[in-house]
């Protein structure tokens, strides 16, 4: 809305007490499209009466202040944080260990991986010593070994 444009529509009392709720009843904190048309309908009675009542309300908003803490408030606050650096630095030391042990246990899985990928597959050996095996070979059974010596 350009200012000072004859088509420009007139605030009602509805836009202008939702923009005197928003941004008080100083004109000078209106946003400079609002201010223009604000000036000419708080120059009437509803105006005066709406942004008397937005007035009082900054003005309790103004007023309200904050006490300052206490000291044992103060020490308490203090007391908390020390205690929680604390803890989130121990909460660190123990999360870099777990990770250091992850990332051991990472690299022996891809170690036996890398292990039994390259190594080739060596057939066993399925001989299954016996009761008649001996380091000489088999000895067989004891009929056997009767029948060769006749």
């Amino acid at each position: 809305m350009a200012e000072g444009s004859k088509d420009e529509p007139a605030m009602d009392a509805k836009r202008f007490a939702a923009v005197a709720a928003a941004y008080g009843g100083d004109l000078r904190r209106w946003p400079e499209a609002e201010r223009t048309t604000g000036a000419t309908f708080a120059s009437s009675e509803a105006g005066q009466a709406i942004l008397r009542h937005a007035g009082t309300l900054d003005g309790l908003l103004n007023s309200y202040r904050v006490e300052a803490p206490g000291k044992a408030l103060h020490g308490a606050i203090l007391q908390s944080a020390g205690q929680r650096l604390v803890q989130r630095r121990r909460r660190r030391f123990w999360w870099l260990g777990l990770g250091l042990a992850g990332i051991g246990l990472a690299g022996a899985v891809a170690g036996l991986a890398l292990v039994t990928i390259v190594t080739p597959e060596v057939q066993p050996d399925h001989y299954v010593l016996d009761a008649n095996a001996t380091s000489f070979g088999d000895a067989g059974s004891d009929g056997d070994t009767i029948g060769e010596d006749l």
